[in-house]
C-alpha cells in the first residue's frame, strides 16, 4: 500500500531527482516527468523536446492519466528550470525563449496536470526564483520567466483558477540550491548559505501530508544562512 501518489516535473534534474529518492524512500507511488528518463521512478515520462507547447502539455496529461488509471495525484511539483544570463545587449530572444520553456512551460503544464489529476486539498508546488522579485539586469530572460511563474502561482491560488478545492499552490523561491553543479562553477563560494535539496524534498513531503502548510498563493524565499533554512513569504 503506497503513502500516496505524486508526480515530479523536472525528476531527472538535481533537485528532481532528490525529489523522487525522497518521496520513495517514503514509500509513494512516484512519477518523474523529464527529458530524460528516471529509471527510479514508478513511472517515468519523457516529455518530447522538439514538440510545442501545446503537444508538451497533451503528451504529458495523456501519459500521466494512462500511468494514474483514474487514482488522483496527492501532489504535483515542478522543479523544473535552467539558468542563463545576458542583458538586452545579445541574444535577448534567445535567452528568454529558453527560460521561458524550461520555467513556464514546466509550469503550466503542471498547472494543467493539477487541474485534471490533482485531488481535493492537494498539493501544486512550482519554482520560482527569489531574485526576480526584483529587477534582474544580468539575467533578463531568467527574470522574465520566474516572475511568471510567480504570477502563475497567485493565479491559481485564487477562485475559479481550475483547481480542485482546497488544494495548495505555492512556489519556492531559493537563492541558491546546493547542486553539483553550482558546487562545480562556484567552488569557493559558502555553502553554508545554499538550501540543501534534502531540505528541498522534505517540505514538499510535509506539505503533501498537509502539515505546516503555508497560505495557497504564497512565494516562499528559501533563506539559508550557517546552515539553517528559513521560508521567507515574499510581500
Amino acid at each position: 500500500m503506497s503513502a500516496g501518489r505524486v508526480v515530479v516535473y523536472g525528476g531527472k534534474g538535481a533537485l528532481g531527482s532528490a525529489c523522487v529518492d525522497h518521496f520513495k524512500a517514503k514509500n509513494f507511488w512516484v512519477g518523474s516527468i523529464d527529458l530524460s528518463e528516471n529509471e527510479k521512478a514508478d513511472v517515468s515520462v519523457v516529455v518530447p523536446r522538439d514538440a510545442s507547447w501545446e503537444e508538451q502539455e497533451c503528451s504529458v496529461v495523456g501519459k500521466v492519466a494512462e500511468s494514474l488509471a483514474g487514482n488522483k495525484l496527492d501532489a504535483v511539483i515542478c522543479v523544473a528550470g535552467g539558468w542563463a544570463g545576458g542583458n538586452a545587449k545579445k541574444d535577448l530572444a534567445k535567452n528568454a525563449d529558453l527560460m521561458w520553456r524550461q520555467s513556464v512551460w514546466s509550469s503550466s503544464i503542471s498547472a494543467a496536470l493539477a487541474a485534471q489529476h490533482l485531488k481535493e486539498g492537494g498539493l501544486l508546488a512550482l519554482t520560482g526564483a527569489k531574485p526576480a522579485l526584483e529587477g534582474t539586469p544580468g539575467m533578463i530572460g531568467y527574470g522574465m520567466a520566474k516572475a511568471a511563474v510567480h504570477q502563475l502561482t497567485r493565479s491559481l491560488a485564487a477562485k475559479d483558477s481550475g483547481l480542485p478545492n482546497d488544494a495548495l499552490v505555492v512556489s519556492i523561491l531559493p537563492v541558491t540550491l546546493d547542486t553539483p553543479m553550482n558546487r562545480k562553477w562556484m567552488p569557493k563560494a559558502d555553502f553554508c548559505s545554499w538550501t540543501p535539496l534534502s531540505e528541498v524534498a522534505q517540505l514538499f513531503n510535509k506539505w503533501t501530508l498537509n502539515e505546516d502548510r503555508p497560505k495557497s498563493g504564497a512565494l516562499l524565499q528559501l533563506i539559508t544562512k550557517n546552515g539553517v533554512t528559513e521560508l521567507i513569504a515574499a510581500e
